[in-house]
């Protein structure tokens, strides 16, 4: 994670990168992708893809990139890219 954020530019801002090796938090975020596409391929235990806001430890706003047909979102991954996620918070959707 440090090296991605080091890439990322991150350093000194807001943004905190944080790895889940064990899949804990993914599995009490109820995020933990059930579709059997990644594990036919060999990817066991993959995240979903998503973008979460808290305070304070209170989960605020979570934003999903699924859909049927990409359950992954690997290929629409803009609602959990940073412009949806700064876009919502300016229009104030910062409660769930």
């Amino acid at each position: 994670m440090k090296a991605w954020a080091e890439d990322q530019g991150i350093e000194d801002s807001i943004v905190t990168f944080m790895g889940d090796p064990a899949g804990e938090l993914t599995r009490e975020l109820d995020m933990f992708m059930t579709h059997p596409g990644p594990p036919s391929v060999g990817i066991i235990g993959r995240s979903k893809r998503f973008a979460l806001h808290a305070v304070d430890g209170v989960i605020k706003m979570i934003n999903i990139s699924e859909k049927p047909d990409d359950p992954a979102g690997d290929d629409f991954p803009e609602s959990s890219c940073a412009p949806a996620m700064l876009e919502a918070l300016k229009a104030g959707k910062d409660e769930l």
